[in-house]
């Protein structure tokens, strides 16, 4: 099952999200084929301030378990993680 992760940072929270990125994404590749697509959402000024991270996952609870483990979730950078099963029904490049 598909999950997104819709993650939105703690205001004036930028030097966390850069000082950990390249940690958070290093976990994001090391997911493997489990994630579906990942990126930052930005502010009107273009400065990164959330994240939505599409992953497979058995169940919510799993997809927990790894939204915890994130580098970001780690350092404190979220100020909220909502987890929704997600239906990728136009343009999923497993079905085309």
């Amino acid at each position: 099952m598909l999950f997104a992760l819709i993650c939105t940072d703690k205001p004036g929270a930028l030097q966390v999200r850069l000082d950990n990125r390249p940690a958070h994404i290093e976990f994001l590749k090391g997911l493997g084929d489990q994630l579906k697509g990942a990126g930052p959402f930005l502010s009107e000024a273009g400065e990164m301030n959330g994240s939505l991270v599409l992953i497979e996952a058995a169940d919510k609870s799993a997809v927990e378990a790894l939204a915890a483990a994130d580098p970001y979730a780690k350092a404190g950078l979220f100020e909220s993680v909502d987890i929704r099963p997600w239906n990728w029904a136009v343009k999923n490049p497993e079905t085309i």
